[in-house]
């Protein structure tokens, strides 16, 4: 049993015991009435002795990762010098001129920050690579880099640091790979005893096997081991891995400083890191184990950031580990999801995620290009919709937290051979979960930031693919909803309607702590509703009469958002209606997810055809399409044709002119 386990032991004697040997004042296990500190216990002011102020005594802050880790202090005029910039520019790529460069900047949404940044290899044939890394490329047949490596290669071969900010699925991975792999065989040999050349740091075991998989691909030619370092799997064979030596180690943080801590490998040699997916990391927690482990990395070292967003928090951390540090941004700087992928959110109530779910997998499963990825926001939820899905009939399988190492790699096989083409997963698999051939995402619980949006849909659209991600959004998100629709905006998406009237509702209806509980105090016959309304005014979205709340509130009113003639939810008397409608209805009144398709439109192959195009008003102006389910007509035909737009080079319909049948809310 380790040093930390004992001091949690749950059947310690009592001569560990707190103050005066007794357990009720905090023994050193930390389970009893008073436990994990007190007088005496086991991370307290005493120790471990009879009780009393007395014992061995203990740092409160030992049991913290990484404290037993010695911060090396580095003399750089010892430490042996190393060749880091490899880069010779091709003739090709000096020529190129300004404008050409700003042209291929301006299409790719590319912006470069820092000194001297090296110009863009357009070609592969330009990057400066070995014959041993060419032929894969040529093997493989590849046209042309990815924006994100047509920067990052020259920046990374050159030895400068870089922080590259990319939508998922740019290419990121083989943007580090290459230029390490340069790096390492520019290096001394190892030596029995000596760590890894390269270190990349990831967020999670499933993108720690991903990049081990290109690490593997592309370095086996020039004969580079590399080893994969997470939790949930045994330390001994990753250690034996350490040992026989590897240039390339691919770890997540915490099982890292565990093998640091006990001596079984060490950084000394490391002069190439990478941090992959920053911002995930950091929202993990890991940003005191990855500055325990850039600790025991040599000043001089060559460090390469990615990231999907750019928080301060991320831009924090570079500030203080990188040095001269490049920035390239491909995309919009402010949030932003993948172009590629139409996005549609339905806006609905909880209880009507269920049935949403299963009209919308009877579509998907009558495709061809099948694979999605139910993302769901609890471990416990994530297995009740799996049976529920088997029950039903529906070939799928599920992916946590709480799953062992073999469980995972055997879901994810079933996954990627298409045996088993849905995937029921929490977070745990939105990022680094890298199957080119996903083609929907459904968000059945929203998640609980933007940031991670971003990254659930982003499993789908990836090199360059199209993709559709379909979004369950309910009143409980509303704090999210300025947000998406800032989303949503900058990848030209249709907005639906009703997410407008949450984001004013989240703007204009109690504001702050109150939101949810009301405005300045309600009026009299007000429950939780008042000038600014609130999430309980009246009674619940799904009440079938609105009797109190303001003009505004949730519950009731002619603006309201549980009845009206503008409700959200509801008719001017009951329940839920269509949105807009001033006809009451009766119960749920929730219809089948593409139920105006079928019912106006006549078959063909099994399949709904377009239905004729509404007829216009006397306005002239053309009638939106109104179905009641507050989704959208067809999800195939709107892939299908967002695809075509895609493949042909056309830009899809702007905001104002996307009133074609099937692609439009109601």
């Amino acid at each position: 049993m380790s040093h930390r386990d004992r001091a949690f032991d749950s059947n310690s004697r009592s001569d560990r015991r707190g103050f005066g040997g007794g357990s009720r004042f905090g023994n050193d296990r930390g389970g009893s009435r008073f436990s994990g500190g007190g007088y005496g216990g086991g991370s307290g002011f005493g120790g471990r002795g009879g009780g009393g102020f007395g014992g061995k005594g203990r740092d409160k802050l030992d049991t913290n990762p990484g404290d037993r880790l010695r911060k090396p202090r580095w003399d750089m005029e010892k430490l042996q010098p190393f060749h880091k910039n490899f880069y010779h520019e091709a003739p090709s790529v000096s020529a190129r001129g300004e404008p050409e460069i700003t042209a291929f900047m301006r299409a790719h949404q590319i912006t470069v920050k820092g000194r001297n940044a090296p110009k863009p290899v357009i070609q592969f044939s330009e990057g400066n690579f070995p014959d041993y890394i060419m032929n894969i490329i040529k093997q493989l047949g590849w046209k042309d880099p990815t924006a994100i490596q047509s920067y990052g290669w020259p920046i990374a071969l050159s030895g400068k640091d870089l922080v590259g900010i990319a939508q998922t699925g740019s290419g990121k991975t083989l943007a580090f790979i290459l230029p390490a792999i340069v790096h390492i065989n520019h290096q001394e040999y190892l030596q029995r005893g000596d760590g890894p050349i390269c270190l990349v740091l990831v967020p999670t075991r499933e993108l720690a096997q991903q990049v081990q998989q290109v690490a593997t691909q592309f370095g086996s030619t020039s004969r580079l081991r590399n080893v994969c370092v997470y939790g949930g799997a045994p330390k001994g064979p990753q250690i034996r891995d350490l040992d026989r030596g590897a240039e390339i180690c691919i770890a997540t943080p915490g099982r890292l400083i565990d093998l640091l801590e006990c001596g079984k490998t060490n950084l000394r040699r490391c002069t190439y890191l990478v941090l992959d997916e920053a911002d995930r990391m950091l929202d993990m927690g890991f940003e005191p184990q990855i500055r325990k482990i850039i600790e025991q990395i040599r000043p001089d070292r060559q460090v390469l950031m990615w990231s999907a967003t750019w928080p301060k928090e991320v831009r924090s951390l570079a500030e203080e580990f990188l040095q001269e540090y490049v920035q390239i941004n491909v995309g919009a700087l402010q949030l932003s999801a993948n172009h590629n992928i139409l996005q549609i959110i339905d806006v609905c109530a909880d209880n009507e995620k269920d049935f949403k779910l299963c009209k919308l997998l009877e579509e998907i499963m009558a495709e061809k290009e099948k694979k999605t990825i139910v993302f769901v926001e609890t471990k416990r939820r994530v297995e009740d919709i799996t049976r529920k899905m088997r029950r039903e009939g529906w070939p799928a399988v599920c992916i946590h937290g709480d799953k062992s190492q073999p469980e995972r790699d055997y879901v994810l096989n079933e996954f990627k051979n298409g045996r088993t083409p849905i995937l029921v997963a929490t977070d745990v698999a939105s990022r680094g979960l890298d199957v080119e051939d996903i083609k929907f995402v459904i968000n059945y619980d929203y998640p609980s930031c933007s940031e991670d949006y971003v990254h659930r849909i982003g499993r789908t659209g990836r090199s360059n693919n199209t993709g559709t991600a379909y979004t369950f959004f309910t009143p409980d998100n509303v704090k999210q909803a300025s947000d998406l629709i800032g989303v949503l905006k900058e990848a030209n998406q249709v907005i639906n309607p009703k997410l407008m009237q949450l984001a004013e509702a989240s703007r204009g209806l109690g504001g702050g702590r109150r939101r949810y509980r009301g405005g300045t105090g309600g009026g009299r016959n007000s429950r939780g509703g008042g000038n600014s309304g609130g999430y309980r005014g009246g009674h619940d979205l799904r009440n079938r009469e609105s009797r109190f709340g303001s003009d505004r509130s949730y519950g009731g009113g002619d603006k309201s958002y549980g009845g009206g003639d503008k409700s959200y939810g509801g008719s001017s008397k009951n329940g839920y209606g269509s949105y807009g409608s001033q006809t009451s209805s009766k119960g749920p009144g929730v219809k089948p997810l593409m139920q105006s398709v079928v019912q106006t439109a006549p078959q063909t192959n099994g399949h709904a055809a377009h239905p004729p195009p509404p007829a216009a008003p006397a306005s002239g102006k053309a009638a939106p399409a109104t179905n009641g389910s507050g989704g959208m007509q067809n999800l195939q035909q709107m892939a299908m044709m967002y695809s075509q737009w895609m493949t042909q080079g056309q830009a899809p319909p702007t905001q104002a002119n996307r009133s074609y049948t099937g692609y439009q809310y109601q």
